[in-house]
Order: structure tokens, then sequence, then C-alpha cells
């Protein structure tokens, strides 16, 4: 995603935005917030014409995130810097050009590598998702080439790779950089105090916003008080009388955009 409450932080030739996955992060400690709406340089362009982005998540509940009595375990703050690719593959879904991707995660989050690349790919899969348009195509792949991939780290490594492109994602959010969609291990696992429901479905936001950047989607505001947030639309800066939601289609295969924003 091209965002960074809640979203992706992205550079692009000569400067660098950081974007709210829209959707997906939660209005986070007072520096996290810093990173969603500041704005700086980062040279250098990863594939796709594109090179880093910071997404997100939205800091915790309380400042730090630190977990608090009845929520969710946000995983270690610092893990080992050493990723396991998961070994499962699956078809191609969808029509059209197929990017093909793979899932790493950080040793000792313990987050499995081969779960989470199932259920990323039940997200690309899923008749809500981006192959509703008919002419994008997503394969899971262990090996061999690829289009991108999608990291799950804890958040001192999350810093310490998106910082080497230009990003700060302060511990608390995500980021997005050349090849690699580096999701931040606190809001895969607790989600985001700023989006309601189901942690899975915050999920599903995440990789929805950010594929939908790498397929060519831009940012979207609310089509209309009452109706569905788009995917598209950094919802952390407020839903504008929308109605939270993590996918691009609904399920009968219509859109749900809004209007373009610069």
């Amino acid at each position: 995603m091209r965002s960074g409450r809640g979203g992706t932080v992205r550079g692009r030739a000569g400067r660098r935005r950081i974007f709210a996955l829209c959707v997906v992060s939660a209005v986070g400690l007072a520096g996290a917030a810093a990173v969603s709406h500041m704005s700086s340089s980062t040279p250098g362009a990863g594939p796709d014409g594109r090179t880093g982005a910071v997404a997100g998540g939205a800091a915790g509940a309380k400042a730090g995130g630190t977990a608090t009595s009845g929520s969710p375990d946000p995983g270690p703050q610092k893990g080992d810097g050493v990723f396991s690719t998961a070994t499962v593959s699956g078809a191609a879904v969808g029509r059209g050009r197929i990017r093909r991707y793979k899932v790493q995660v950080e040793r000792g989050t313990g987050v499995s590598a081969d779960s989470a690349a199932r259920e990323i790919e039940r997200i690309l899969a899923d008749p809500r998702g981006w192959t509703a348009d008919r002419h994008d195509a997503f394969q899971l792949v262990s090996g061999g080439s690829f289009d991108f991939e999608v990291k799950i780290a804890s958040p001192a490594t999350v810093d310490s790779i998106c910082g080497a492109a230009g990003l700060h994602t302060h511990g608390e959010v995500n980021c997005d950089v050349g090849a690699q969609v580096v999701v931040n291990l606190k809001r895969w696992k607790t989600g985001s105090p700023e989006f309601p429901g189901p942690v899975g479905e915050y999920r599903a936001l995440i990789i929805n916003h950010e594929v939908g950047h790498r397929i060519g989607h831009g940012h979207e505001g609310c089509p209309g008080p009452g109706r569905p947030a788009p995917a598209m639309m950094q919802q952390i800066d407020g839903l504008h009388g929308c109605v939270a939601n993590a996918w691009p289609y609904d399920s009968r295969g219509r859109y749900l955009g809004g209007p373009h924003v610069p």
C-alpha cells in the first residue's frame, strides 16, 4: 500500500510518500501518526517502477502498542532477522496477467510461514478480491521467479528493512519497498483498534490495499454515506460517512470504489 498509518510507505522518483494502508492501520503513536502523513525523498525504484512504501498498521490501542489484559498477544518486539520461506504453492487464480508471489515469515515470531501463505492465498483468491476484475491473476509459489514477496516480521525487523530504504515505521506500521511487502507482526496478530471486526478482515485489508497498488490502483474516497469504504480508501484518516470494508468487490462482483483521490 502506499500508506503510512494503516498502510504502506512507498517511495517514488525523488520522493517518498508514506501512505496509509488505508483501511488497515490505526491511529497510533505520535511517531506513527507522523509517518502516515509526512513525505520525504527516497531514491531508487523497484519492480513495476516502484521503490518503497510503508504500509500499515496502526499503533496499538495504547501508546507503544503494549498488550493489555484480554488483548491479543502482539508477539515479540524483535526477532532474529532470519526468514523462513513458505514451502507451499498453489495454482494460479484469476484471469489475465499472473503475478507470482512468495511468503516469508521471520523466525521466532510464532507465525507459521505455510499457514500465513495459505491465508494470503485465500485472500487473493476470494471472489470479492482483485481477481473479480477478470484481468489480474495471482499464484503462490515457494521458489523460482516471483513478482513480489510478502514478509511478516517483528516490529524491530520491519524498522530495519524499511529504514534501509529511508522509510520510518516506528515499530508500528508496515512498509512496501522494492518487491517486498513487509507486514508488521503486531498488526498481523492484533489488527487495528480503528478497524472493527475480526483480525482476519484486517489482514485482508492489508493485502487487498497493497496488492491494489501493485496492479495500478490509486487511493479513493468515500462514495457516499452508509456505503462500503473502498479497499483503496485511506480509511484511517476517517470514513467520512462510509462503512469500514476490506474488499474491493462485493459478493455480486460489483466494484466498491469511490472518487479518485490525488
